[in-house]
């Protein structure tokens, strides 16, 4: 790979992250990794309690990479059909002429605001969508703009009015980002940002679409050495209860990672490595991406509830086996 576009990759990737930190304080490796999944081109659920500056953070990226945006606030009483789009009934003079009328999803940024407060039914509208690139409704289908992702946020599943998602639809989030309270001094600079007499950021564009495609065809040329590849094979198949020789796998995890956990580290592994100037992914990117990559995919017994045993702690685990 020539060394100007890994010059020119990292100074794109350097601009959009200092663009967002503008807005964004104290949660720098959260903006990193946001910016990871959406360079690959994957979905980025977010998790943590509200007032964390999730939906802020979506906002200020769309405004930096310069993308068509749609919010879509999910409430219990919200339909498919309000996110997919319906089709409507024209009648001109004696004839009736059916109409496709898009929905909110139409868009290459998708800000899906409290994803978990939605019914399963409704959440599951998302489902084509999120994997396929496209919307069928009725016997049509269409093709959403690229590039196509869905940033979502959710409330922790303990709070009131919240459901979880379905194993399917959170199959198809690249990464799970855990959202928590900045430090002390990060909390001074945002009540200073957020509460003088101009807070308005002048947040401006640094990339546009084709950027953000080149940016991603470039990060897929980067080679994977077979002992990489090797590892980040096992540290999927040690998410197996069945496959695992992990002994806090066989005790609390239910079911493990499917392939498509293993194509978002390695993905993730060569977004990650171009962004530091590497020409090759080494095992510390694996590492790394592990966390965001499985910490959604594995799903724990109630054993490992009542222990109080969380997903990060079996990746834990699982990268001192493998390592």
């Amino acid at each position: 790979m020539e060394e100007v576009v890994v010059k020119n990759f990292q100074d794109y990737f350097e601009d959009i992250l200092s663009e967002v930190k503008k807005q964004i304080v104290g949660q720098d490796e959260i903006v990193r990794s946001v910016l990871i999944g959406v360079i690959s081109g994957g979905n980025v659920l977010m998790e943590g309690t509200p007032g964390l500056g999730k939906t802020v953070l979506v906002k200020t990226f769309g405004k930096v990479l310069d993308l068509p945006f749609s919010r879509i606030q999910f409430t219990p009483d919200l339909m498919p059909v309000d996110i997919t789009g319906t089709v409507i009934v024209n009648k001109k003079d004696d004839d009736i002429e059916f109409s496709f009328q898009k929905g909110p999803i139409f868009s290459s940024l998708v800000l899906a605001d409290e994803i978990n407060r939605a019914t399963p039914k409704t959440q599951s509208a998302m489902l084509e969508a999120m994997q396929e690139r496209t919307v069928t409704v009725g016997n049509d289908t269409y093709e959403l703009p690229q590039p196509f992702f869905v940033l979502a946020t959710q409330n922790p599943l303990e709070m009131e009015g919240t459901y979880s998602l379905p194993e399917a639809q959170l199959d198809r989030f690249m990464f799970k980002i855990n959202i928590k309270l900045p430090k002390m001094e990060d909390l001074y600079r945002i009540v200073d940002l957020t509460t003088c007499d101009n807070n308005e950021v002048d947040i401006k564009k640094q990339v546009g679409v084709d950027d953000l495609i080149q940016m991603k065809k470039a990060a897929m040329k980067i080679p994977v050495p077979s002992n990489v590849k090797e590892k980040a094979v096992k540290i999927m198949l040690e998410t197996h209860p069945d496959k695992t020789t992990t002994d806090a796998v066989k005790n609390y995890v239910k079911c493990g990672v499917s392939p498509r956990g293993i194509q978002a580290i390695i993905t993730g592994a060569k977004v990650k490595a171009l962004s530091e100037g590497r020409f090759n992914v080494c095992m510390e990117d694996i590492y790394c991406m592990a966390y965001p990559c499985l910490r959604h995919r594995i799903f724990l017994n109630f054993k490992a509830m009542a222990d109080k045993i969380d997903t990060d702690t079996i990746i834990r685990e699982i990268l001192k086996k493998v390592n």
